[in-house]
């Protein structure tokens, strides 16, 4: 493919102006999506991300560019379950010119306890220049951001362009993306693209835009410890029988290091370099407590872009206002590990059983179940797609863009690139440091979004000009 003239300067003035004009409605329209609690989470009303996807369909047939736009499930694995509902909506290419696939996700995090939000976490809330709500942000904001920026294109060259468009817009990302590999078999011919976006990311900060081109795998399961065939008196028995929260204990303190790196063997980290980040910076963005120390060497961005962690995210044990003199019999956790680019989820997930397995004081029982695991990813930067995201990225925020990795994990980037290898990935987002996703007061920063669009319009505008 050859390189085409850079969109002029008139055509990216009607852009800026299109973008503007057209925030005023992404931004209502997001907030509709954001009045929709659509959780895919299993323990969740369903009907919810149906009527999600309903409502962006709506959106998407009123940009009257799409030759189909369909609501579409996939069944999940081997199985008969379907997942939920994603929107798909495809345009050929003319002339030669190449295909976009543009990607993001309408379903959202369960909102937590609402006493830890300041406003309603599904009512949108405009505070200063930021709009609070569960999904504003991660991955809602991301959505619309595509349909803006296919707006403005509209808007200054017409419904009747040659670059192929598709969009998909996942129903399950916050729940696994469990049907997702079926869904792309399913739709392969219509999903088929050169250029693939992936609006599920975050920029350096609110007037630094960012290309993510390095994410985390993850291994995720429920690890049980049993002691006892039922539960004994504690002070019976306490001092001979080991009980098994201390057996959970023990085991799960051989995970880290006394500096609280990762001391599973096998599970291996990237080196790369990474930009300046201090200690304070880190500690402002976290809510890091006076006192409490990080933990992990190395630069701090390292740790969380090229090195694993292991979370435990959850535990089944008695509450303290139910706690009785016994000595409990099993305890079960949730672990959450982060796998390092360039490591496969199938071998972090071996290390870390075999660790496991091998630790277990006691002689204690255990047993690992409920897995998941998701491949990490490394963007090819050499492509043409890259250097034109970049000089969008650079006119739209007046900044270049920085390179950045990412400590959490989109493990279905690694199921694109098998099913389209030929495909350049970019991994794009609207979100920024005080975002929040996936926690209380979840926020989107109104300029950042206004400077993503217009990005997302500069790029399409120039990739349709490519010869």
């Amino acid at each position: 493919m050859t390189s085409s003239p850079t969109t002029s300067p008139e055509a990216a003035d009607a852009l800026r102006e299109a973008v503007h004009a057209g925030l005023p409605l992404a931004i209502a329209d997001l907030s509709r999506l954001v009045r929709i609690p659509s959780v895919s989470w299993a323990a969740f009303d369903p009907q919810h991300v149906a009527e999600s996807a309903d409502a962006i369909v709506g959106l998407v047939t009123d940009l009257g560019v799409f030759e189909t736009v369909e609501v579409s499930r996939a069944p999940i694995g081997d199985t008969a379950q379907l997942g939920q509902p994603a929107v798909l909506a495809t345009r050929a290419a003319k002339n030669g010119k190449p295909t976009v696939l543009l990607y993001a996700h309408h379903d959202v995090q369960p909102p937590g306890k609402d006493e830890d939000w300041e406003s309603s976490p599904f009512e949108p809330t405009l505070r200063g220049d930021r709009l609070y709500g569960r999904g504003a942000a991660d991955d809602k904001a991301g959505v619309l951001a595509h349909i803006a920026a296919i707006r403005a294109l509209v808007e200054t060259v017409g419904t009747d362009f040659d670059l192929g468009l598709a969009l998909f817009f996942e129903g399950e990302e916050e729940f696994g993306s469990r049907s997702f590999a079926n869904f792309l078999t399913q739709h392969r011919q219509q999903l088929a693209s050169d250029v693939i976006v992936v609006a599920d990311s975050d920029n350096w900060d609110i007037n630094t835009p960012a290309i993510t081109v390095a994410l985390r795998g993850n291994v995720a399961f429920r690890l049980t410890v049993r002691t006892l065939a039922h539960a004994s008196h504690s002070g019976m028995f306490g001092g001979a029988v080991p009980d098994a929260m201390l057996a959970t204990i023990k085991l799960l303190a051989t995970l880290h290091d006394d500096d609280g790196s990762v001391a599973v063997e096998g599970l291996t980290s990237w080196e790369t370099e990474t930009p300046e980040y201090s200690e304070a910076q880190l500690r402002e963005e976290t809510g890091l407590l006076d006192g409490v120390s990080p933990i992990g060497t190395g630069t701090i961005l390292s740790r969380t872009w090229a090195k694993p962690s292991i979370t435990v995210t959850g535990i089944d044990a008695p509450t303290v206002a139910n706690a009785s003199n016994t000595l409990a019999p099993s305890i079960s956790v949730k672990i959450s590990a982060r796998v390092a680019p360039g490591q496969s989820a199938a071998d972090a997930f071996d290390a870390l059983e075999r660790h496991l397995r091998a630790f277990v004081p006691f002689g204690a029982q255990i047993e690992i179940d409920e897995v998941d695991r998701g491949d990490g990813f490394l963007v090819d930067t050499s492509g043409w797609a890259v250097a034109e995201a970049k000089s969008a990225m650079t006119d739209a925020w007046g900044a270049d863009a920085v390179e950045t990795g990412i400590g959490g994990s989109i493990p279905f980037i690694s199921d694109l690139v098998e099913l389209f290898p030929d495909a350049q990935i970019l991994v794009t987002g609207v979100e920024d440091p005080d975002s929040r996703a996936h926690s209380p007061n979840e926020s989107l920063h109104l300029g950042v979004f206004h400077r993503a669009i217009l990005s997302e319009a500069l790029l399409l505008a120039r990739l349709n000009e490519r010869g």
